[in-house]
């Protein structure tokens, strides 16, 4: 079994390694696109049962969605620029940055284009797209994250089984952002992946607004910010367009603390039959400790039911409850 406790390894070692994994990291992804990108153009997926070259990465080869989805649209790329592969395999540029360059990559731009984002971080690639695109360079992708990709559902990677690769990439660069969008009825009741390129001033109030609710949101995520934003949005476009008031939420509120109200009475009824019955139970003890002492049955019987009534009250305190009823001819010491 491979041995991957690292402790034993001198600090200069340990470096040294780690560079050299990484360069050849580099170059076994760009081999791997290759291999993707020609296992895609000649549909060998096909014969084999799987619908599109993304089924075949996800089920047959165990890439998650996002992983397939990446690796496909970057070597789709690749086919048509093959300077890309050298440029990952010399750490010029990484996966992420094919992905963010390949909508906007043509024979004629191409080498211009990666020299510009040699080296470059995945945000100054954004900004930097953003910058030389403008608006062109804004393009909506909303996908199911679904654990099964099939014909029928929509898909994270395009190329349907009977579609040409080419021709599809072609149409989708030319598309506008509604049309790359997915239409909500097409959508299963699963998470999504949301892909949107927004302006510097934006991103600048979303970090803002998720530093304002770290103390609530585990991890700094992006998307519960969304969903509150989304929230009080759509509340004042309610108030604006149908005239919503504060009543229906008035309403909901009522509702639930009478919810609370009755979960509490319904878990104080649970207490007082609890000791109610503990004291049922106390109740045999304290006639036969009475009848020990030479009480009569109906004397030790009556001044037991007189105790019954105590609430969380100890057999010791129901005992001499009992014989204070019945005159106290004995006394009880504790712990006896």
């Amino acid at each position: 079994m491979q041995e991957y406790s690292l402790a034993h390894v001198d600090d200069a070692v340990l470096l040294r390694d780690l560079t050299s994994l990484v360069v050849r990291d580099r170059l076994n992804t760009a081999l791997l696109l290759a291999h993707i990108g020609e296992v895609d153009a000649r549909k060998l997926y096909v014969p084999i049962g799987f619908p599109s070259m993304h089924a075949y990465c996800v089920e047959e080869l165990g890439l998650s969605e996002d992983a397939a989805y990446k690796r496909i649209q970057a070597a789709r790329a690749a086919r048509q620029i093959p300077a890309l592969l050298d440029a990952l395999a010399r750490g010029e540029l990484h996966l992420a940055g094919i992905c963010l360059l390949a909508p906007h990559l043509t024979l004629e731009n191409a080498n211009d284009l990666i020299r510009a984002v040699s080296r470059k971080r995945k945000m100054e690639i954004e900004t930097y797209l953003a910058r030389r695109f403008g608006r062109s360079c804004e393009v909506s992708r909303v996908t199911p994250v679904s654990p099964i990709v099939s014909a029928v559902n929509l898909q994270l990677a395009p190329g349907q089984v009977e579609t040409d690769p080419d021709s599809e990439s072609r149409s989708a660069n030319s598309k506008s952002s509604d049309d790359i969008e997915a239409e909500p009825e097409d959508l299963p009741d699963e998470n999504h992946f949301l892909q949107v390129t927004i302006s510097k001033e934006t991103y600048e109030k979303l970090r803002y607004a998720r530093d304002l609710l770290s103390h609530a949101l585990p991890g700094r995520q992006i998307a519960p910010v969304l969903d509150r934003a989304l929230d009080l949005l759509i509340t004042q476009l309610e108030k604006r367009k149908f005239g919503v008031t504060d009543r229906s939420r008035d309403a909901k509120l009522a509702a639930k603390d009478a919810r609370t109200r009755a979960r509490r009475e319904k878990r104080a009824y649970a207490a007082d039959q609890e000791w109610r019955r503990a004291a049922k139970d106390q109740t045999q003890d304290v006639i036969a400790g009475l009848k020990s002492l030479g009480y009569r049955p109906h004397e030790a019987k009556r001044a037991a039911e007189y105790c019954e009534s105590m609430a969380c009250a100890t057999l010791e305190e129901r005992l001499r409850a009992a014989l204070g009823y019945l005159g106290g001819r004995f006394s009880i010491r504790p712990g006896t």
